[in-house]
């Protein structure tokens, strides 16, 4: 996972158009984004930048966060929508989130390069504890598009 107190020298995101990145400035948030995802970065008040979006899928040009429910994983969006996660999105996130660290000059540890790594696990199946039903532990609403 990404060091979310590291702060970022201004010229490592002026760098990331050249290696290929869409990078979007506004009022001193950083949108960095490839192949499907992105990351947010805003600037702190000694003039660096702090990563406050870890890498992420974007679902309809919004943030998501990757869950593992046990069975598969889901993309879920900050208004409760839940999206069955695609392999080639999979390998998006884990391409993009090595690009990005290859770029910014970020070491990635053997861990982390095993495979992709979930903002949220939340699930158990023992009956009446937390997580023994997956949607209603993350907040998830049901979907008509399954």
């Amino acid at each position: 996972m990404w060091d979310v107190e590291e702060r970022f020298d201004p010229k490592i995101i002026e760098s990331l158009p050249g290696a290929g990145f869409l990078v979007r400035s506004t009022g001193g948030v950083v949108r960095v984004e490839r192949h499907g995802c992105a990351a947010e970065l805003r600037r702190t008040p000694d003039g660096g930048y702090q990563m406050t979006l870890l890498p992420s899928v974007l679902v309809n040009g919004v943030f998501s966060r990757l869950w593992d429910a046990g069975y598969q994983k889901f993309l879920l969006t900050d208004d409760g929508s839940k999206f069955p996660a695609l392999a080639s999105q999979l390998a998006n996130l884990r391409r993009f989130n090595e690009e990005l660290r290859a770029a910014m000059g970020i070491a990635t540890h053997y861990n982390e390069a095993l495979g992709s790594t979930c903002h949220v696990t939340t699930y158990d199946r023992v009956k009446g504890r937390p997580g023994a039903v997956p949607d209603e532990s993350v907040g998830a609403k049901p979907s008509s598009r399954h």
